[in-house]
């Protein structure tokens, strides 16, 4: 059996606008040589090829660099649902979609699995293991509200797409670390993306 080290994360990509933090999030991963098994829907790609103009799973590799990729990086087909996934009894340190659209988070709330990305939630919810969930949707409905509700009391952490600005950030980017930061540290993923609140001269 694997150690929790070993295990990979599932990182899920579908259609909420918010690609960039997706991809900064890949990359952190197999910088820190995390085993990701990777699901990109077809509402996924669509968004990674409008916001960065990534227009294919492989474009994505090369984006992110191609040998760490090879190294850490497995890709499933949404629409395998006999996936390794899709099985509670395929070990993994967690899952996270990024960003999660209300669509997913929907189904994900109604145990409905209808794509692998469903599937491996349902999964994560019904092994207690983790399953971040980062919407970027404004603003919310009372009908997403109480699948975020739901979700929560399922054992899952919502963890919306919006960055803080306490740490001064000068660039878009600093705006994207600061949401995937909060990601990694919910998967308990080591990061150094920006300052820790307290830890700079004089705080």
């Amino acid at each position: 059996m694997s150690t929790a080290a070993e295990r990979p994360i599932v990182m899920a990509v579908t259609g909420a606008s918010g690609a960039p933090y997706a991809v900064r999030l890949l990359e952190t991963l197999i910088e820190r040589e995390q085993r990701v098994s990777l699901i990109v829907s077809d509402h996924g790609l669509r968004l990674l090829d409008t916001e960065l103009g990534i227009a294919s799973v492989a474009a994505l590799r090369d984006h992110v660099g191609g040998a760490r990729w090879d190294k850490t990086v497995r890709v499933f087909d949404d629409r395998d649902r006999g996936a390794a996934p899709a099985s509670g009894s395929a070990l993994s340190a967690g899952m996270v979609i990024c960003p999660c659209s209300m669509g997913t988070l929907s189904a994900i709330a109604a145990g409905s699995s209808r794509s692998l990305v469903e599937r491996a939630a349902d999964v994560a919810l019904k092994e207690r293991r983790r399953l971040v969930l980062v919407p970027r949707e404004t603003p919310y409905s009372a009908i997403h509200l109480e699948n975020m509700l739901a979700l929560t009391r399922a054992g899952a952490v919502v963890l919306p797409a919006s960055p803080g600005f306490y740490h001064r950030p000068d660039t878009i980017d600093d705006l994207v670390n600061f949401v995937v930061a909060r990601v990694l540290d919910h998967l308990g993923v080591e990061h150094s993306l920006v300052p820790r609140w307290g830890s700079g001269p004089g705080e």
